[in-house]
């Protein structure tokens, strides 16, 4: 391996570029004086002691990066220089994994002061790929320092059926996605991933904007890889953008995916899509070997709020018992009070109240005399310019061995929650 790794994907072909993380993690601005020694000082405030657990090699590759910005912390150079070298003879093409490297080889001969110390007209040329590579650090750093307290859950996720097996969670503003499993005691976070969200930023509203949506998703198919191009990656799981509260309100596109890098590239800038969430190929394929389609919810926010489940549960603002009181006005056969629990702007496929209200009351007729029954129930709860919640179950009348599988969206108006939507899956 040369000495100084070229980064020809991101136009530095010509650079040896270095990575002083120290004003990013809390170093001491004296660590490149110690990389000559193996000197093992204790570690700084603020160094990140441990990378999250995951089996999958994209998530093996940010621990063994993490490690060696611990160890420069810690005053192992030899150690750090040791497993860099390592790290880029392994993942050729994780550009931040060679911009180390680079970095520990340069420190070797002179003190470096600011990530990417280099010549000025070798800054200027190299100027956007330094920026990018120094934000991908910032995030895979901050994300992994500020870790959600234990116990604690997206509050969003107010309640999972036990058929929902795992559950999706992405925090734009850490660049970050969650990978939940629903176990028999509640949500576990089973591993977080760096992500790349839109160009733009967040908050999609129209076609070609280059912004990620926010919302609540469901991931409907897992493409072919075969039928994909190289840019997508090891594969891609679209999401169910435009939903209908995104539809109601008017926005517009389509093709939002979770999907995976280039060959040439390990991972993207933290803003570098046209509105897609994308993951290092390693870690798309955990998640594509671990989650249903269909059945996994797939929350996007600007930002997480880590909650307690009690306390989720308690933001839900009387949700449930609105619920089970259209399923009892249902079960009692009255329509008209069942009405009471719809927006007068309800929409079902196209479908305004009073053309959906005969197939409500056909629907009602079959099932009259017998309680209706709400099976495998979720709910998830969405919260910006006004309140919403998703609800998903299957719906059965006692008696029945089969029913419908239905998703409903709530709004709550003047404290009240109303259906503005319903439609079986």
């Amino acid at each position: 391996m040369t000495p100084f790794l070229a980064l020809r994907s991101s136009g530095l072909s010509r650079l040896a570029l270095p990575l002083a993380t120290m004003a990013f993690l809390g170093l001491s601005a004296d660590w490149a004086s110690a990389n000559g020694r193996n000197d093992k000082k204790e570690a700084k405030t603020g160094i990140v002691k441990q990378a999250p657990s995951s089996l999958d090699a994209g998530g093996v590759a940010e621990a063994r990066l993490i490690e060696i910005y611990n160890l420069i912390g810690q005053g192992a150079g030899k150690d750090a220089f040791l497993k860099a070298e390592k790290l880029a003879t392994d993942l050729p093409n994780f550009q931040l994994a060679q911009l180390v490297y680079g970095d520990l080889l340069i420190a070797r001969t002179r003190p470096v002061s600011t990530l990417g110390d280099v010549p000025a007209p070798m800054a200027k040329e190299g100027g956007i790929a330094l920026k990018e590579l120094r934000e991908e650090s910032l995030k895979r750093v901050k994300a992994l320092k500020e870790r959600p307290v234990p116990g604690t859950i997206p509050i969003q996720f107010q309640q999972l059926a036990p058929s929902t097996r795992h559950a999706i969670a992405v925090d734009a503003s850490r660049s970050r996605l969650y990978l939940f499993e629903n176990t028999p005691t509640g949500l576990a976070l089973l591993a977080d991933y760096y992500i790349s969200v839109g160009k733009a930023g967040t908050s999609k509203t129209v076609e070609g904007d280059q912004r990620t949506p926010l919302g609540v998703y469901y991931i409907t198919s897992n493409l072919d890889p075969k039928s994909l191009k190289d840019f997508y990656g090891s594969g891609a799981l679209p999401i169910s953008y435009p939903n209908v509260l995104d539809a109601k309100r008017g926005k517009t596109g389509s093709g939002i995916w979770l999907h995976g890098t280039p060959p040439t590239q390990f991972s993207r800038p933290p803003l570098a899509t046209d509105g897609c969430v994308v993951l290092a190929n390693p870690d798309l394929d955990h998640i594509i070997q671990t989650v249903a389609v269909r059945a996994t919810p797939v929350v996007i926010a600007q930002q997480l709020e880590w909650v307690t489940p009690s306390k989720a549960r308690a933001a839900s603002n009387g949700f449930e018992e609105a619920l089970f009181a259209w399923r009892n006005a249902k079960t009692a056969g009255d329509v008209n009070q069942v009405l009471t629990h719809y927006t007068q702007d309800f929409n079902s496929n196209g479908k305004s109240l009073a053309q959906w209200t005969p197939l409500l009351r056909g629907e009602m007729e079959k099932t009259k005399g017998r309680t209706i029954q709400l099976k495998d129930l979720s709910y998830l709860h969405w919260v910006d310019s006004s309140e919403t919640m998703v609800a998903t179950f299957g719906e059965v009348a006692e008696g029945s061995r089969i029913g419908w599988t239905k998703r409903q969206y709530w709004t709550r108006q003047n404290g009240q929650w109303k259906i503005f939507y319903e439609g079986v899956l």
